[in-house]
């Protein structure tokens, strides 16, 4: 796929030109692009074919305007962001979105506004081979160019873009394969592995996975890649609570070009320090990632129980319903069960029960939605069903549950540890804070996907607290096209105050791939007493610090890099 748009020189001349007169000549560029097989590409704006003055128009404004919250078709475009103020710079306002709530609405790009490449990288190399990545990090190493690494761009701290910057886009690493014997390199041990490019996305996985009979541990999102940040961050899912988070012994071997250029390859047998920094170390910090082997469990019949009810905002029926859950949430979780919640939805998914066993033990839940039915409340419904795969269900799931996309937010998160359910007290108090976090915020959700019965090996470097924590609970504030620079300050102030609701009962513990971008504490939240050796291990494998991201491991924040961070 070649990205190349010649006009762009002219349209964007002033940001371009003074990019590459102080970065790089065009002879330079040329042997860049001549070294990764004419594969260097220029990054565009989402919404550029919307721009009236644009005189030649590539692309197809109608499909942007129809598909701009789409998370599939924001994903495939190179400068594109499922969270689009990491497309823009928040410092100086240069952006070219549209309007989220009126697609149709052109006055976002239309003069004298203009369409600006913001925080877009204005060069991006479509990644094929680990040539690739060499080439990158000797320009970059040469010439002082910030590298930054792009598959879907699912990311909700800026990790992925930066001004002025050069991109390895993986997107186009789509390669997939299934060996029931899997062998690590320099390991002895076969386990049944699926290998997954780096540009592989869950949904993909997925489908793969159900054809072959098999489980993959993976998100709950369709769209996000299974092997970048959500992996090497500790990514976690539905299935976390039974069989563990991405970056537990679901995942067997990394093969990873690091920063000097060597193509590695890490596991339990060589290279077991960068082994452990890849899972939970977080992405685009220690290397760039080819490809992941995970493990493959056999495939895995799933009981699910959902209750559910119209209203959004009546305090007490939301009460009742996380009254319900957080009293069973230490049973329902030796139980094995996962899923998500929100103020009037609560699904549940269990791998291990039988039908019978589950309905005895989602006894609580099933009789709280049938009070609900028999006292008429507006849309209550209750379902205890079976799915015969984790496929099966993930495809039923996604047909109404997707990510916020198109639309800037402040997400911030907490991790809630099986502590604030041992009494009813501290279970009153957990309710509490939930329920004035959402006063706030009022978009929050539960994600019952802690491994909280899930053993480990205690060789990855997430922090500890996921292991004694039975819920990771979001928030989230937005602002539109048109919001200022304290607009936003506001909305990130707003968000952080309210998880401060949990903070204040909750140890210093967050999921880094979803926490608060101006998160405190953030190394012992992110890592606990991991982050030292992983600051070791980072300067070994990148002492030039040729990979650099927000709150990532080593990060220095006064680089050039973060200068669109408010």
């Amino acid at each position: 796929m070649h990205y190349q748009h010649p006009f762009l020189l002219c349209l964007f001349a002033p940001l371009i030109s003074a990019f590459t007169q102080a970065r790089f000549t065009s002879s330079e560029y040329a042997a860049l692009n001549s070294s990764v097989g004419g594969r260097l590409f220029k990054g565009t704006p989402l919404s550029l074919p919307c721009v009236p003055s644009n005189k030649i128009r590539p692309g197809n404004c109608s499909q942007v305007q129809s598909e701009y919250l789409d998370e599939e078709f924001r994903t495939s475009h190179p400068g594109a962001y499922v969270v689009p103020q990491w497309e823009t710079c928040q410092t100086t306002g240069a952006q070219c979105l549209l309007d989220y709530t009126d697609t149709l609405d052109l006055a976002p790009v239309t003069p004298p506004r203009q369409c600006l490449m913001g925080s877009i990288p204005p060069y991006f190399i479509d990644v094929q081979s680990e040539e690739d990545v060499r080439a990158a990090f000797e320009f970059s190493k040469r010439l002082q160019v910030p590298l930054v690494i792009k598959n879907t761009g699912h990311d909700y701290k800026g990790r992925s873009s930066a001004p002025h910057s050069l991109a390895l886009w993986t997107h186009n690493l789509k390669n997939i394969s299934y060996d029931p014997a899997f062998v690590p390199e320099g390991c002895s041990t076969p386990s049944p592995g699926v290998t997954l490019g780096a540009g592989v996305q869950w949904q993909d996985a997925y489908a793969f996975a159900e054809t072959h009979n098999i489980t993959l541990v993976g998100g709950s999102d369709k769209t996000v890649g299974s092997v970048g940040g959500w992996l090497q961050g500790g990514g976690h899912g539905m299935l976390s609570n039974t069989m563990g988070l991405g970056e537990c012994s679901p995942n067997l071997q990394f093969k990873v070009v690091t920063p000097d250029g060597q193509y590695r390859v890490a596991n339990a047998c060589q290279n077991q320090d960068l082994f452990f920094a890849l899972r939970g170390g977080g992405g685009g910090t220690f290397g760039v990632v080819m490809e992941s082997t995970i493990l493959a469990s056999p495939q895995v019949t799933l009981q699910v129980v959902m209750v559910t009810f119209a209203s959004t905002n009546d305090t007490a029926l939301t009460r009742e319903l996380w009254n319900t859950m957080t009293a069973n949430g230490l049973q329902w979780a030796e139980d094995g069960w996962g899923g998500i919640a929100t103020s009037n939805v609560a699904i549940y998914i269990n791998p291990k029960l039988s039908p019978a066993e589950a309905a005895k033990s989602m006894s609580p839940l099933v009789e709280f939605g049938q009070k609900l039915q028999s006292d008429q409340i507006e849309g209550a419904q209750v379902i205890s069903t079976s799915f015969e795969s984790w496929g099966t269900f993930f495809e039923w799931f996604v047909a109404d549950n997707v990510a916020i996309t198109g639309v800037s937010l402040a997400l911030v998160s907490r991790l809630i540890p099986k502590a604030n359910f041992a009494t009813a007290e501290s279970q009153a108090e957990l309710v509490e804070g939930l329920l004035n976090t959402t006063v706030t915020t009022p978009r929050l959700i539960i994600l019952i996907t802690a491994p909280s019965s899930y053993p480990g090996d205690n060789t990855t470097s997430v922090t500890e607290a996921w292991r004694s924590s039975l819920y990771h609970v979001t928030a989230v504030s937005t602002w539109n096209w048109n919001a200022t620079a304290e607009d936003k300050k506001n909305a990130y102030a707003q968000a952080s105050a309210s998880i401060d609701n949990l903070r204040r009962i909750t140890p210093d513990a967050a999921y880094q791939n979803e926490a608060d971008v101006y998160e405190p504490n953030h190394e012992v939240s992110f890592w606990g007493s991991n982050y030292q050796r992983l600051l070791e291990i980072k300067n070994k494998y990148d002492p030039q610090h040729l990979l650099d991201c927000w709150h990532c491991v080593g990060w220095k924040r006064s680089a050039p890099r973060f200068s669109c961070y408010l």
